[in-house]
């Protein structure tokens, strides 16, 4: 019977660190790692052991400081890759190796320069060579969406014959939709059963390209998958790679679709992506679902008044729930009296129905003209009489 957990395997320390303007020294590596384990995320990716010595060292320095997630090297389909992620993880409580090599004819042919039964035959030196040096070994057909599905089926059960206990299935170019990729999960469930007989974790890594990494990655949980590889906010090459924070809220909103459990602490969600942030060279667009500043914030007047009165008329979770300090009613051109009335008593002023209809005039023509509306702003068209009954100290203003 097929685990009702999904697992959490993050690679915003290789994959993501892919992306322009992500690269990360160790020390930043180090602290965006223990971000990760206390965000609950199952398996780190630490880095590509033979990518550079500063990913070694990268790799070994997590190893002996972060302890509660396994943590992965990424390795080739080649035997000096695979002995040094090995050697990278070596003190590790427990490690895996993740290797990858070409499914799709495509790379064979133009990238690798080899045919398919050679292909076939390094799949399984290879998980077998790194089943010998550590007991968990993930492996990749890389390409797999575009791979030709009888052959995908052929290396997913050399893999497991080789003794791969998890098998990863790549969008590696953001190239498949959610039914596809449902598809092929269920398909390659059907036609190696050992899958389901040996307890061999079937997992998702879906790229950003057509915008579909998200949706791409539940409907393989949909379909069988208990592992998802994701990023902090997104990151990786190109379009980046499926949304870890997305995901997660996903699966907590929705548990009613997906009805599966995971170690992730929701509450560091926001948390996790500041840290990333501030390590990297830029942060979550505005319009971010769950992490970006607008994902809680309100500027329609019909929004805002149907907030005021209950926020689930316009929110689908609680801000605290991801670890965002509070809503925040955003007053601009097309916010109503309610949030202009609501703002005002929080700043102490009670404005009868005549006063607020001629504060909110004042207001309007003020949001035509100005992008922000500080509070000072809205002291300033109070009426006369309003203002000077009460002094408003500086500190209390934004």
């Amino acid at each position: 019977m097929i685990s009702n957990r999904v697992v959490f395997f993050d690679t915003t320390l290789r994959d993501g660190e892919q992306s322009p303007g992500c690269s990360m020294t160790t020390q930043e590596k180090l602290t965006m790692a223990h971000a990760l384990e206390d965000l609950g995320v199952d398996i780190i990716e630490a880095g590509f052991a033979m990518a550079s010595e500063g990913d070694f060292a990268a790799i070994a320095t997590i190893t002996q400081a972060v302890r509660k997630p396994r943590i992965a090297s990424l390795a080739r389909a080649k035997t000096e890759d695979i002995e040094m992620a090995a050697r990278a993880l070596q003190f590790a409580d427990r490690s895996r190796i993740h290797v990858f090599l070409a499914s799709s004819d495509l790379h064979l042919e133009y990238k690798l320069k080899m045919g398919r039964a050679e292909a076939l035959d390094l799949c399984g030196e290879s998980v077998r060579l790194a089943r010998s040096l550590v007991d968990d070994v993930e492996f990749s057909p890389e390409d797999a969406t575009r791979s030709d599905r009888d052959y995908l089926v052929e290396m997913v059960r050399i893999a497991v014959e080789a003794g791969a206990t998890t098998i990863n299935m790549p969008d590696t170019v953001g190239y498949s939709t959610p039914e596809e990729y449902g598809r092929m999960f269920a398909e390659v469930r059907e036609r190696i059963p050992a899958i389901d007989e040996q307890g061999i974790v079937l997992s998702s890594h879906c790229h950003n390209d057509l915008g579909l990494a998200v949706a791409n990655s539940l409907a393989a949980i949909q379909n069988g998958a208990r592992q998802v590889e994701c990023t902090i906010n997104g990151i990786g090459e190109r379009a980046g790679n499926a949304a870890l924070e997305e995901i997660a809220a996903a699966l907590y909103v929705r548990g009613d679709r997906y009805g599966v459990d995971t170690n992730i602490k929701l509450v560091n969600l926001y948390p996790t992506s500041q840290v990333l942030g501030q390590i990297i060279t830029f942060r979550p667009s505005p319009n971010k679902a769950i992490v970006g500043d607008n994902a809680f914030a309100h500027e329609s007047g019909i929004h805002q008044h149907g907030m005021l009165a209950n926020p689930l008329c316009y929110e689908i979770m609680t801000p605290a729930l991801v670890g965002v300090a509070k809503t925040h009613l955003v007053l601009g051109k097309h916010s109503g009296r309610a949030a202009l009335r609501h703002r005002l008593e929080q700043l102490g002023f009670t404005l009868t129905r005549e006063e607020l209809q001629q504060t909110y005039y004042r207001f309007v023509a003020l949001a035509d003209r100005k992008k922000n509306i500080y509070d000072q702003d809205l002291v300033g068209i109070l009426p006369d009489q309003i203002r000077e009954n009460r002094r408003v100290p500086v500190a209390e203003l934004d």
